[in-house]
C-alpha cells in the first residue's frame, strides 16, 4: 500500500496563498486517481479537489473552484495543491488521498479512497 506524506500547511492571512504537497512512497501513483479533502474543526470531512491518473480530468469543491488548484507530477511521485485567495473557511487539516489502481475514474466521496496522508494544518486568519 501507497504511503502519502502531505506538507506544506501553515499560518497564513486572507488573501495569501500556499501550496501543499502529498509525496507518496512505496509504489507509484501514476495510475491512481488522487484527491484533496479537509476537515474543520466540528465539521465533517469534506472534498476539495481529485485529479486522474493521467492528470487530465480534474473537479473541484463549488468552494474552492477557481482559486486552488490540483496538478500532480507523476515522474516525483507527487501530487500538489495550490491554493490562492485564501480565506478563513479554508481553515482546515488538508488531507491527501488516493484510490486504488483498479480504479481510474476520479471521485468525490472519501470512501472511495483507499490510502491517506496524515494531514497538514491550514490556518487562514482575518
Amino acid at each position: 500500500q501507497v504511503q502519502l506524506v502531505e506538507s506544506g500547511g501553515g499560518l497564513v492571512q486572507a488573501g495569501d496563498s500556499l501550496r501543499l504537497s502529498c509525496a507518496a512512497s512505496g509504489r507509484t501513483i501514476s495510475s491512481n486517481a488522487m484527491g484533496w479533502f479537509r476537515q474543520a474543526p466540528g465539521k465533517e470531512r469534506e472534498f476539495v479537489a481529485a485529479i486522474s491518473g493521467s492528470g487530465l480530468i480534474i473537479q473541484y469543491a463549488d468552494s474552492v473552484k477557481g482559486r486552488f488548484t490540483i496538478s500532480r507530477d507523476n515522474a516525483k511521485n507527487t501530487v500538489y495543491l495550490q491554493m490562492n485567495s485564501l480565506k478563513p473557511d479554508d481553515t482546515a487539516v488538508y488531507y491527501c488521498a488516493g484510490r486504488s489502481s483498479y480504479y481510474t475514474a476520479v471521485s468525490q466521496r472519501s470512501r472511495d479512497f483507499l490510502s491517506w496522508g496524515q494531514g497538514t494544518q491550514v490556518t487562514v486568519s482575518s
